[in-house]
């Protein structure tokens, strides 16, 4: 099951809610997982990742479940509009791995995209 936003279309995946829960209980102080957009990149844009105490702001998209949150800032949300945010635990290693319909390209690592 995934929680979706409406407006922005938004997801989050159990795996990476559950992954997200786990990693936030070993981190004293620390209450959420922020995602954004920034300039540079192989591709142009890249996702930065960063746990977060007492961050959120009143712009931010929050989505909240099974003991975990995520929180992505206003300017962010335009370029992960439609994304699905999941945790893959696979042979080639554990990532978190955005599926953004709106990157026309992306480097090898994932990390980066061009819109």
């Amino acid at each position: 099951m995934n929680i979706q936003t409406k407006a922005s279309g938004i997801s989050v995946t159990d795996a990476a809610m559950k992954r997200i829960a786990k990693i936030l209980s070993g981190e004293t102080g620390k209450d959420a997982l922020r995602i954004s957009v920034e300039g540079g990149g192989c591709s142009g844009f890249s996702y930065k990742f960063d746990l977060v105490a007492n961050d959120r702001q009143e712009d931010d998209l929050v989505i909240s479940r099974d003991g975990a949150t995520v929180l992505i800032d206003s300017v962010s949300v335009p370029y992960m509009s439609g994304s699905e945010v999941d945790f893959v635990d696979d042979l080639m290693g554990q990532s978190f791995q955005i599926r953004n319909p709106n990157a026309v390209a992306s480097c090898g690592c994932g990390t980066s995209f061009s819109v």
